[in-house]
């Protein structure tokens, strides 16, 4: 496993699945660290892996020079990064996703290839505890290359949001979003029967959609689902810029996955926000909601209806969620404090100056 010691160029090569201008989870993170990472001096450029072949990567992250490659996800984007690293030899730093460590570390079909990724990096960086030591577990070997470093959130509340245009929406509304690309790990179906008999009893409940098709199976039978609910609707993907502007516009978030990768970019957003969160009671939900401090947990349907009706009802209740959220991420996910973190793997590698 290659560690440079010599002077070299700070340059740091991006790989991953999806890049700007997608909304998916793994680009608006790349996006992001790329930013700050910038904003230290250290030259980054970022490959997007779902718009050029492997040939094309390999040939541009060559001639780019890099002296670390960076994957964000083991699976889909750690195997030409491990190619790229060691032909160059290069370190090679893979960021854990909750698909990575959650599912694909433990996939009969997947798992060799995440295992390789994995063994042949210098080191591996995960969002939380609860992902670091979900892989040292399966992998005990690899625990001294296991870095966590915590997301932070870049939300931009000045591109404005034009909800009306999407859904004509009674001005007295109380209004849950659910901002997550339509995939079954998301569970997109889970709200619609418990908020259905709360739209019974309180008239102005409103569910809004907002993220891309991930899966095309999933997507197809959720717009079935929301036939004759005219409460809720689907609007689809919108640009990341607008939606600050968006999850402004909500009194509550949803997050209702099955699994997450320590921290949820939508959460983080909302806590930001200073918006109340209703999400599942799972490990990655836990490392930003306390329940009733920051937010709510659910673990069932009946629990999600009950606390959906006491924060539809209890706008005091939101207002002080929401401000415990925002002061959260202010004190202990700074966006410096991230890239302090990749900043400080980087240079365990290569002496980046920075």
């Amino acid at each position: 496993m290659p560690v440079c010691s010599g002077p070299m160029s700070p340059r740091v090569a991006l790989l991953t699945p999806f890049a700007f201008p997608s909304v998916r989870g793994n680009a608006v993170t790349a996006a992001r660290v790329a930013h700050g990472l910038r904003a230290r001096g250290v030259e980054v450029d970022v490959w997007d892996l779902s718009l050029h072949p492997g040939v094309a990567v390999e040939a541009e992250v060559d001639a780019f020079r890099p002296a670390v490659v960076h994957a964000f996800h083991a699976y889909r984007a750690g195997p030409l990064a491990l190619r790229q690293a060691r032909r160059a030899e290069i370190p090679l730093v893979v960021t854990l996703t909750g698909t990575d460590a959650n599912h694909d570390l433990f996939d009969p079909e997947r798992a060799s290839v995440v295992r390789r990724v994995l063994e042949g990096a210098a080191r591996l960086t995960a969002f939380h505890d609860s992902i670091a030591e979900r892989v040292a577990g399966a992998l005990p070997d690899l625990r001294g290359r296991l870095v966590v470093v915590p997301q932070s959130t870049l939300v931009d509340t000045t591109e404005p949001f034009d909800l009306g245009a999407r859904w004509d929406l009674p001005r007295e509304r109380d209004l849950f979003v659910f901002p997550a690309g339509i995939r079954m790990v998301k569970r997109p179906r889970f709200p619609l029967e418990p908020l259905e008999r709360l739209v019974a009893r309180r008239p102005r409940v409103r569910l809004l959609y907002v993220g891309p098709t991930l899966d095309a199976d999933e997507g197809d039978a959720l717009r079935r689902a929301l036939r004759g609910r005219p409460w809720a609707r689907w609007i689809g993907a919108v640009p990341h810029a607008e939606m600050g502007g968006l999850l402004a516009t909500g009194d509550v978030v949803l997050n209702c996955s099955i699994s997450e990768g320590g921290m949820a970019n939508s959460v983080l957003e909302a806590l930001a926000l200073g918006r109340a969160v209703l999400a599942s009671d799972i490990e990655g939900n836990r490392s930003l909601i306390e329940d009733g401090v920051t937010g709510f947990h659910f673990r069932d349907e009946a629990e999600f209806e009950r606390r959906a009706e006491l924060l539809a009802s209890d706008p005091a209740l939101r207002a002080r969620l929401g401000a415990a959220g925002r002061e959260l991420i202010t004190r202990r996910y700074p966006a410096a404090r991230e890239i302090d973190g990749y900043i400080d793997v980087y240079r365990q590698l290569v002496p980046v100056s920075a």
